[in-house]
């Protein structure tokens, strides 16, 4: 990291060989006058595997209320088949074993599938938040080196004014 003793012993509390790698990373972004912020969404889906696509993809699907309709309906008219039109020649008829089994193995594969897209999920808070912190610390510090460059023009102002009112003063002393 390229030594900025200045702005480090300004911006924060502590010696520069303890900063992290946020930290000077956004240090030195903010040096070279550099955007920090990124699009969270497609920096972290461009780091997704095909597996965390579709684990994604199933899980958005499986917790839809189209989902949960068109299963409803599928789940009707199985039994309506089983039960009614086909009374007495059912393929599965009650207490629908077959059914029962491929609700089963529906559960045994979408419970699994839906958890990844959680831990996923979880991840992608953890990868936001990080980089809502990095664009917050580099929102703090330009405040900060705003702060400093104000005080500084009003330090030389002041300075120029304080030199204007003793010149005025002598000049007035030199009259009376």
């Amino acid at each position: 990291m390229p030594n900025f003793p200045h702005l480090i012993q300004s911006h924060f509390d502590k010696p520069s060989e303890d900063l992290g790698a946020i930290e000077k990373r956004v240090l030195k972004r903010a040096h070279e006058r550099k955007v920090i912020s990124t699009d969270v969404n497609a920096a972290f889906s461009a780091n997704a595997s095909l597996g965390e696509r579709v684990a994604d993809s199933i899980a958005r699907i499986g917790g839809s209320w189209s989902f949960i309709i068109s299963f409803l309906t599928f789940l009707v008219a199985w039994t309506a088949l089983n039960t009614f039109i086909l009374a007495s020649g059912a393929f599965d008829p009650y207490p629908f074993i077959f059914l029962n089994l491929i609700l089963s193995m529906i559960a045994a594969i979408q419970a699994p599938i839906i958890m990844m897209s959680q831990n996923r999920q979880a991840e992608r808070d953890r990868f936001e938040a990080a980089k809502d912190y990095e664009v917050n610390l580099k929102a703090e510090l330009e405040v900060l080196s705003l702060h400093q460059k104000i005080d500084i023009q009003v330090i030389n102002e002041l300075s120029s004014l304080r030199e204007d009112v003793s010149r005025l003063t002598k000049l007035l002393e030199a009259r009376g």
